[in-house]
């Protein structure tokens, strides 16, 4: 979200490794299980591992053209500077390509390999910790967080399980004032988890927790503490440790400063103190901690696509159980029509995974169950077109081709009300 809302949020890569279609190992079938009368839906994956996607046949050219058409349209209308794409899809073949520039000052070509930031998408992995130590018996996510963080409003009303899926009804720390001007006023300054709930804190709850969705950082800040208290390391080791080993993510990283692994893509932002459009690369993504800090490159977010969404591990064994994996997978509605959002995942028109934006960067990374396919975009700027951020207008682009009944059309987030 841009000013007052910081943008850092669901979101959509905005640099073009957009569609990653993951290729599925023989054998076993996707399941939607119908909708309850609560509405809450839940998604099911075989769990035999996908294969790396190496020697998979290319999209037929006619198809290749029409997505190349389709991302080349969204580049004008939004005016992206650089995105990548990936698709994987087991009946279509594979689809890899860059557009633009990665650098507008030197004219330096988009590529795959590039590392990008990828905003909320961090939501994903420290979730997946916090899942992790339940499995463990560590804890419960019917817990209260009044049991691991102090002095949280309606701390001992609010479960783990809340704010894990967006219903905690604290407010955003992203959306405070002070905080934007704090931010912008030094890019690269660094923020503490302390600080960040400081400023949500000093405001009253919006509503009474598990009463309604709101998109809110301040949850995954106090998730990333949780993570640290019961599992004794900090939360960028754990991740690395307990996740990004494990899966074989071996180009994603938790930074703890404004280190940006090379090569990677400047980022293009107007979330600025003057409104000027700003080169954000070495800003500071502390600020966004365990909602929004971690770098990563298209290839390892194909890999992570359908580690996410499935609980199961590359090599098949498994990263999440599956009972807890089933509650992950709950995605009751929210506020942003069609959509569905479980515990730190999105599930849109049946694709599940997360999109990420902050200043100068966006992603998305998804996976269709159904058709076990794989869809990964980034991009270089976070500039909203009409009101819709570039990553979505991609998301949709590329579905509509590639899946179309199944069109990724997640629309502007609502006010909060």
């Amino acid at each position: 979200m841009r000013h007052p809302y910081l943008r850092l949020r669901r979101g959509v890569v905005v640099a073009i490794a957009v569609v990653a279609l993951a290729v599925p190992a023989a054998g076993g079938t996707a399941t939607a299980l119908p909708s309850s009368a609560a509405g809450v839906a839940t998604v099911t994956e075989p769990p035999s591992p996908s294969s790396s996607g190496d020697g998979v046949v290319e999209l037929t050219p006619a198809v290749q053209q029409q997505v190349d058409d389709a991302v080349q349209r969204v580049m004008k209308q939004a005016k992206v500077p650089g995105v990548s794409v990936g698709i994987w899809t087991p009946d279509k073949g594979r689809y890899l390509k860059s557009f633009g520039v990665a650098d507008k000052s030197t004219g330096r070509a988009m590529n795959p390999d590039l590392f990008m930031r990828i905003g909320s998408e961090t939501k994903t992995f420290t979730v997946t910790g916090l899942l992790q130590l339940v499995d463990e018996g560590k804890v419960g996510l019917d817990d209260t967080i009044d049991e691991y963080v102090d002095d949280v409003p309606n701390g001992d009303k609010i479960t783990l399980r809340q704010p894990a899926g967006m219903r905690s009804g604290l407010f955003n720390y992203s959306a405070d004032e002070d905080f934007f001007k704090a931010l912008t006023s030094d890019p690269q300054r660094p923020f503490t988890p302390q600080q960040l709930l400081d400023y949500s804190f000093k405001h009253p709850v919006l509503f009474q927790p598990g009463a309604q969705f709101y998109y809110c950082n301040t949850n995954l800040i106090l998730l990333g503490l949780v993570i640290e208290k019961m599992s004794g390391q900090q939360l960028h080791t754990y991740v690395q440790e307990h996740i990004l080993d494990p899966v074989g993510l071996k180009d994603t990283v938790f930074p703890t400063g404004n280190e940006f692994p090379t090569p990677h893509s400047q980022g293009y932002t107007n979330q600025t103190a003057t409104g000027k459009v700003e080169d954000s690369a070495d800003w500071n993504p502390s600020w966004g901690w365990a909602a929004g800090a971690m770098i990563s490159t298209l290839e390892d977010l194909r890999i992570w696509a359908r580690t996410v969404a499935t609980g199961v591990l590359p090599d098949g064994d498994r990263m999440i159980s599956p009972a807890t994996q089933q509650q992950r997978l709950i995605t009751p509605p929210t506020t942003i029509p069609g959509a569905g959002y479980g515990l730190g995942i999105f599930n849109v028109q049946g694709w599940i995974g997360h999109n990420g934006s902050l200043p100068g960067y966006e992603s998305l990374t998804i996976y269709l169950p159904s058709a076990r396919t794989t869809l990964v975009v980034v991009l270089n700027t976070d500039i909203d077109y009409k009101n819709e951020e570039p990553s979505t207008l991609f998301g949709d682009a590329i579905t509509t081709i590639v899946s179309p009944d199944h069109i990724f059309n997640l629309p502007a987030e609502p006010a909060a009300r």
